[in-house]
């Protein structure tokens, strides 16, 4: 399948393989570095998150499930811009992506309420309205009830679990991370071609 190219691969010898090794890792290397720039400016781990719908069958919610649980503002398959900012609280209304401990995929629901941690100073019952001191309650838009069956034991979403709110999105564009990760083989070949690619290439 490859023979032509690792007969140019032995035509070209290994000072020029080792150079076009070297290029194809600081491609990755700047690609990882504007996905942590990003996070950076917009102050999530997951700046860019894609809805994946197959993923949440298998956690039930009584008669509904996750799968489907943004639909009709967000379908299998769309891209997530998020933002998270550090001195803003979020509001009813707002769309965020969370992650429960112990929970690998993160979930896309709606804000349905908020509230203040109370804290009770010399006997007199307090709420600072700081980010951090805010407590969350969500739902999907295409669900029954709302998620306090999905935060295993906790009664309230808290700041430090959210990974950040939606503030735009593309339509469809995330299938090629669902294919990638429904069919790792494909992933496997795809990043083999393209090393496979570099380190032919003559220029």
């Amino acid at each position: 399948m490859f023979s032509d190219e690792i007969k140019t691969l032995r035509r070209l010898g290994f000072r020029h393989v080792l150079l076009q090794i070297l290029n194809f890792a600081s491609v990755l290397t700047s690609g990882l570095m504007i996905w942590k720039g990003l996070g950076l400016i917009t102050n999530t781990e997951s700046p860019i998150v894609v809805v994946l719908r197959s993923a949440h069958r298998r956690i039930r919610v009584s008669r509904t499930t996750l799968s489907g649980s943004m639909e009709p503002a967000f379908y299998r398959g769309d891209l997530l811009f998020l933002v998270n900012p550090a001195n803003k609280r979020y509001e009813t209304g707002d769309i965020t992506v969370y992650r429960i401990p112990g929970q690998d995929i993160p979930i896309v629901h709606r804000v349905l309420e908020t509230h203040d941690v109370v804290k009770v100073v010399n006997g007199v019952r307090e709420t600072t309205p700081l980010p951090e001191n805010q407590l969350l309650l969500t739902k999907g838009d295409n669900n029954y009830l709302d998620d306090v069956e999905l935060y295993k034991g906790l009664d309230w979403l808290e700041h430090k679990h959210i990974i950040g709110k939606v503030r735009g999105f593309l339509p469809y564009v995330g299938y090629v991370t669902i294919a990638l990760n429904d069919f790792p083989q494909l992933k496997y070949a795809l990043l083999g071609g393209l090393g496979l690619l570099a380190l032919v290439q003559r220029e």
